[in-house]
């Protein structure tokens, strides 16, 4: 082991974890190109409001590798962060241009959000409340991420796409961006199942090259493929844009004037249980939680506090509500299980910065294979449930169906909630509730009601 080696090792305690330095740099290395699209969808999304392309690119960048580097060193945890996919289609599409708030007062909205976390986070109400949650709960919310992620990988290759008369059907498995992705998918199984280090990875840099090669010989095939364009790069180096047009824009009096309560309620809600649902369930898988189902306090603590200052930062910077990333699971597959996976991908993040034309190469058909795959990896969570008790198995079945097919982690998390509240007193076993769950399911129901009229 190099002395570099070494010093990391002892740093982030890796080998004290099971894990050795190769493998949490390759563990890095898989999370960055899972979620790397975020440099680009994310701006996308939110110019929709009106904000400037360009210094988008850069604050999101900016803001994921802060929110990033802080979990990895403070938490020394191997999950990444990056603004919230639904919570900024959220921040443009219903706060922005259905409510007709400025995307000035929509960031003011988020940074008081991330305040109140940081104010939760610190008096330790969020962990008081994510260790209430019973432990069947914890492992479905785990097995339920997969599922979530196996759909998005699914509709990202476009193996699975919208259906009017059926909801979802099959799409057209010889349209190129589908060929991508099986192809890349076998691939990744038959290097996983033969135990070649970095399945997921290599996976996803074959799918690229195929993709790259069939795009540079055929026009048709590159725009399903790369919708947003396709280009060889005449050079790999670009320099990223200044924030200054978007950064420090908060609009504060035009938040009080506009009385936007309920606003900040819903990010609030969509964020909080997002984030504790994410932890939660990765915690699971890398086996961070104890005898009782809870992560132990002291890391809990600190997660959910870089979380919130990720927020509070991204806000700060110009971009909506910054979050845990569920795509950190294919990184905890690679073997990631240190800080030291979090900081290779924000350096990553910050490399790619300055190397966007490279990384725009990445279609999301490259991706969709490792996605996919998760979801089954993380079903093994599922052998943690108790399925003899009825009155703890149907909740967890409710967590379980409910993320993939409502899109939000959120929406599982309280249908769960609040069907464990119900099928326990329906049995008389009000004894087992605590009054966190009550209080939970109560918000819950609440906020249901609230986002349906």
């Amino acid at each position: 082991m190099s002395a570099l080696a070494a010093k990391l090792d002892s740093f982030f305690r890796v080998s004290e974890r099971g894990s050795t330095v190769r493998t949490e740099v390759m563990a890095g290395i898989t999370t960055f190109m899972t979620m790397a699209y975020i440099i680009f969808v994310n701006p996308a999304i939110l110019s929709a409001t009106g904000m400037p392309f360009a210094p988008l690119v850069t604050t999101t960048v900016i803001a994921t590798a802060f929110a990033t580097i802080l979990m990895g060193l403070y938490a020394n945890k191997p999950y990444a962060l990056a603004p919230g996919m639904g919570l900024n289609a959220y921040f443009a599409y219903s706060v922005v241009l259905a409510m007709g708030y400025t995307w000035q007062v929509a960031l003011a909205a988020v940074f008081v959000e991330g305040l109140i976390f940081i104010g939760l986070s610190v008096t330790n109400v969020r962990t008081l409340v994510a260790n209430a949650f019973p432990k069947n709960l914890k492992y479905a919310i785990g097995a339920g991420i997969g599922l979530f992620l196996s759909i998005i990988g699914l509709e990202n290759a476009h193996i699975v796409v919208d259906n009017p008369a059926t909801l979802v059907s099959m799409g057209n498995l010889l349209a190129p961006d589908a060929i991508v992705a099986v192809i890349g998918l076998l691939i990744t199984i038959v290097l996983f199942v033969n135990r070649v280090k970095g399945a997921l990875l290599w996976g996803i840099l074959s799918s690229t090259a195929i993709a790259v090669v069939w795009s540079s010989m055929d026009p048709n095939a590159a725009s399903v493929i790369y919708p947003a364009g396709f280009a060889l790069p005449s050079s790999p180096i670009s320099l990223p844009a200044s924030p200054a047009p978007i950064a420090f824009h908060m609009d504060f009096q035009g938040l009080v004037n506009a009385g936007a309560l309920g606003v900040i309620f819903a990010f609030f809600m969509v964020d909080f249980f997002d984030t504790l649902g994410t932890v939660t369930g990765l915690s699971a898988k890398v086996g961070d939680l104890d005898e009782n189902g809870n992560i132990p306090k002291k890391s809990l603590t600190r997660m959910l506090l870089t979380d919130a200052l990720g927020t509070t930062f991204g806000a700060l910077m110009g971009t909506s509500t910054v979050t845990t990333y569920i795509e950190s699971a294919a990184g905890v597959e690679e073997g990631g299980r240190t800080g030291l996976t979090s900081v290779v991908v924000a350096g990553l993040f910050l490399i790619g910065l300055f190397i966007t034309p490279i990384v725009a190469l990445v279609p999301a058909a490259a991706t969709a294979p490792a996605l996919i795959l998760v979801g089954l990896f993380m079903l093994s969570n599922l052998a943690h449930i108790d399925f003899d008790d009825y009155t703890e198995f149907i909740p967890a079945f409710f967590t379980l169906i409910m993320m993939p097919f409502t899109y939000s982690i959120s929406d599982g998390i309280g249908a769960g909630i609040i069907t464990y509240v119900i099928v326990k007193l329906a049995t008389r076993k009000h004894r087992e509730i605590s009054w966190i769950m009550y209080l939970l399911a109560a918000v819950f129901v609440a906020y249901f009601v609230w986002v349906s009229l």
